[in-house]
């Protein structure tokens, strides 16, 4: 994790001592020299710490405490001062300072202020990304496939390499990369997830790696990419195949070096992530038609999961239903107790082209329109009742 501390000191001599020890053990460092230039770079560049002088030109430093106040991830304040006025002192800690430091500073106490400060804005940052781990969404199911999967999951996941895990849209995939954190080592680290689909090709760089205020046209402030926030935990990035050719190359070099830099920045951010990727596309076969690197499929595949369709493994699907009543029972408020036998041969009958996210949506739409104790067949949706095809595929 990269720390930003924001120096705000209007002696040169004394900010640049602070700010050469600081760049020396590896934190990003803002200098400012009066108040105004120290609240431009806070407005902009969001710093993790702020180095503050009480005596500045045009105010005092302390002022800040309480403009701060309402920040929602404001920084962690170490007031310095020349004066040792204890009183100030005692005010500075009642109004939100993590530290006080006298003048002139003691370097090796400044560097164990800030390590203290780094703990907690770890903390922070863990507490705001971590993503909720809803397990609950699906059941993985009890079939020989899903238990051959589960049992090289584990595997994968204690020796934390990297996983690609492949299968048709709606199989559940991300519920796969989400057991994997779950049950590695890495399960009290961040899970930070992105859909390469979902974003343009000029703008995923950011989401992965973050970006430096001034950056490009609209970033106005810093921020934290999706790799740094999940700095000792689990990357998630699904529908990879999604990703262009230029983004491929970066995020090869990335995953290679276990570095990168910030989008507008210079300093090299060193991570240390586990990858988990996802695609529903043929990976080898977009790699013949030069739409995906080979070296990065192999950089990601050390480990390759399929998750088979729902229609390869309907023993499952009693199990999923069950599972799904129960969970609309909870979150809708319905008190639907059971499935009838026609009904349940139906679902199971069903070749599920839109697997377990679309068997997931019918039993959502039965338990809204059903006010008896079981799902029956006039609960269904029309198509689940007609001939299915056999094999039919997505």
């Amino acid at each position: 994790m990269t720390l930003t501390v924001l120096v705000i000191e209007d002696e040169k001599p004394a900010r640049d001592n602070v700010a050469t020890f600081l760049k020396k053990k590896d934190y990003e460092v803002l200098e400012a020299a009066d108040l105004k230039t120290g609240k431009e770079l806070l407005s902009q560049g969001s710093p993790d710490i702020v180095l503050l002088d009480v005596q500045l030109p045009d105010g005092l430093g302390t002022s800040l405490l309480e403009e701060t106040v309402s920040m929602p991830m404001r920084p962690l304040m170490v007031v310095i001062t020349g004066n040792g006025d204890i009183n100030m002192a005692v005010e500075a800690m009642k109004n939100g300072a993590h530290d006080f430091l006298q003048k002139p500073v003691d370097l090796k106490r400044l560097e164990k202020s800030i390590q203290r400060a780094g703990e907690i804005v770890a903390m922070r940052r863990e507490l705001l990304h971590l993503r909720e781990t809803q397990y609950g969404d699906f059941v993985l199911g009890n079939s020989p496939e899903m238990k051959l999967l589960l049992q090289q999951a584990e595997r994968g996941a204690q020796a934390g390499v990297s996983i690609l895990i492949q299968g048709e849209t709606g199989v559940g995939k991300e519920v796969v990369a989400k057991h994997i954190h779950k049950i590695g080592p890495r399960r009290d680290k961040p899970f930070m997830a992105i859909n390469c689909a979902a974003f343009q090709s000029t703008m995923i760089e950011s989401e992965l790696f973050g970006h430096e205020a001034g950056a490009y046209t609209g970033a106005d402030k810093k921020k934290i990419g999706l790799m740094e926030q999940a700095n000792d935990g689990v990357l998630f990035l699904d529908e990879i195949s999604s990703m262009a050719p230029d983004m491929q190359a970066k995020l090869l070099r990335a995953l290679e070096e276990r570095a990168f830099r910030r989008m507008g920045g210079n300093t090299l951010i060193k991570v240390d992530v586990q990858i988990l990727a996802a695609s529903n596309r043929n990976l080898p076969e977009l790699i013949e038609k030069g739409e995906f690197r080979e070296d990065l499929l192999y950089r990601l595949n050390t480990l390759q999961l399929k998750v088979p369709p729902l229609r390869e493994r309907k023993q499952d699907i009693p199990e999923l239903v069950g599972f799904f009543v129960g969970h609309f029972n909870s979150s809708m408020g319905l008190n639907v107790q059971d499935v009838t036998q026609k009904a349940m041969q139906v679902l199971v009958d069903y070749n599920w082209p839109g697997n377990i996210r679309e068997l997931r949506n019918v039993l959502e739409r039965a338990m809204l329109f059903c006010d008896e104790a079981a799902i029956d067949l006039a609960h269904l949706p029309a198509e689940l009742t007609a001939p299915q095809p056999t094999n039919k595929k997505k």
